[in-house]
């Protein structure tokens, strides 16, 4: 009950009622002995008054008298002289004197709580003014017992009726809370559960309608999201298909551009200067497009897989990778440089990092070869107490506002005409799978630096 928010509000409401009637209960308590000893007073002065009107009394008359009563003695001061008006042996001798004339607040709770914690039986004598002007001063003494038996009855008078009216109370707070906000919120989560079945469902939709403003606000936020979400689940899945297509038609396209560059290899060897001329033009552009091609086949798979780790030997790679991009460069205009220590062993899955290395090797190349103009490519490897680092950087013309923006985002953060963008977005996949990351430290006129982290702590079986 206590893990519903309608029981929480119950169990709590009655717990602040009982403490709100603690705080009534101690000055009610100790005003209930306050009254309880005046009226021992008023009844004294009764008893004593039969006595003024004859002085001749009897001996059992007196003490039925002090039973009436329910004390021991009556002094009576009148005309400043002090008088035994009645009196009867006492068990035990006064233990304490209480002044009831003009007692203090403090005073009084004081001595009520005292009273209920002691649980001795006890004689006391009490102080007070008589009424309608029968003397100065009246003093009596009586016993505990009878004080603190009504005052204990009283208290849990008191404490049982709070107990009804926190009941009461929370159950009135509750019916209320439920129509309030219980039933509202599970309208919401029902929505929401509603919702969540056919996200792409439009008509699922919460539509606001809760009278509470803070409730209502909570409303239209969701409203916002479901309607954000629905349109991207719409779009993506419209990339989806758009990709499968695109995928289809890379994979017919792979085909008869393969076909196409074995007919263009053979005109290499034409008689005409022409052809001769042209022949590896063509070359060239075939094999970018099955390039092209595959590399979006690549990126269609749902996922690459699981790297497989190793040591390798981070040189090697290096001096493979510029072997193969220094091969394909168009000139000779580019330069290629390793930096790093000898020896330098890493752990990561080889083919998977070789990969990602080349697809940053490459597009560092044809960038400088846009421009025409002479440049470098440096591969820098290092590494501190915690990772591996591995830059990328050369002299290009630097990336554009656009190429930073979607860094990573496949066909969207190409930076030459005819790009696809896929290669930073795969090597960032790759290397996230070694839970590492490609960051670009920076691009300007003066050259692009990107930086590979590969983290030395070991993989978890679950990650690896």
């Amino acid at each position: 009950m206590l893990k519903s928010l309608s029981g929480r509000f119950l169990f709590l409401t009655i717990v602040f009622v009982m403490l709100s009637e603690v705080l009534i209960f101690v000055p009610s308590i100790a005003q209930f002995r306050a009254d309880f000893l005046i009226m021992r007073i008023e009844r004294a002065q009764i008893a004593s008054l039969a006595l003024l009107a004859d002085d001749i009394i009897s001996t059992d008359l007196e003490k039925e008298l002090l039973e009436n009563a329910d004390v021991f003695n009556v002094v009576l001061r009148r005309d400043e002289s002090r008088e035994l008006i009645l009196s009867s042996d006492m068990p035990m001798p006064v233990s304490a004197t209480f002044d009831m004339r003009k007692p203090g607040a403090a005073v009084l709770i004081r001595d009520a709580l005292a009273r209920l914690i002691n649980p001795d039986t006890e004689i006391i004598r009490v102080i007070g003014y008589p009424k309608y002007q029968a003397g100065t001063l009246i003093e009596l003494t009586l016993s505990t017992a009878p004080l603190r038996e009504e005052m204990i009855a009283f208290g849990l008078r008191v404490l049982l009726f709070s107990a009804v009216i926190s009941i009461f109370t929370g159950m009135l707070l509750l019916l209320v809370l439920r129509q309030t906000i219980v039933l509202p919120i599970k309208r919401v989560v029902g929505q929401i559960q509603a919702y969540a079945h056919a996200p792409e469902d439009a008509r699922r939709i919460i539509s606001p309608a809760s009278g509470i403003s803070e409730l209502r606000e909570a409303e239209y936020a969701l409203k916002d999201m479901q309607s954000q979400l629905t349109s991207a689940l719409k779009q993506k899945e419209r990339l989806a298909q758009l990709g499968e297509a695109v995928a289809k038609i890379s994979h017919d396209l792979r085909n008869i551009l393969t076909t196409v560059q074995l007919f263009s290899d053979s005109l290499g060897s034409s008689a005409d200067p022409r052809v001769s001329r042209l022949a590896p033009k063509l070359v060239t552009n075939v094999a970018r497009a099955i390039s092209l091609t595959e590399g979006t086949l690549a990126f269609g798979k749902a996922e690459e897989p699981p790297p497989r780790l190793s040591y390798v030997q981070l040189g090697d790679i290096f001096e493979e990778v510029m072997e193969n991009e220094q091969g394909l460069c168009e000139s000779d205009d580019i330069t290629f440089k390793a930096d790093l220590p000898a020896g330098m062993v890493i752990r990561a899955d080889p083919e998977q990092l070789h990969r990602a290395i080349t697809n940053m090797v490459r597009n560092a190349r044809q960038a400088i070869e846009a421009t025409s103009k002479k440049g470098e490519i440096t591969l820098r490897g290092y590494e501190t107490d915690i990772d591996w680092l591995v830059d990328v950087s050369d002299s290009g013309p630097g990336l554009p506002e656009k190429a930073r923006r979607h860094l990573f985002r496949a066909f969207q953060g190409r930076v030459r005409t005819g790009g696809t963008g896929l290669g930073l977005a795969i090597s960032q996949e790759l290397i996230r799978g070694h839970g590492g990351v490609i960051e670009l430290l920076g691009s300007d006129e003066q050259g692009t630096c990107f930086r590979m982290r590969l983290p030395k702590g070991r993989l978890s079986d679950k990650e690896i």
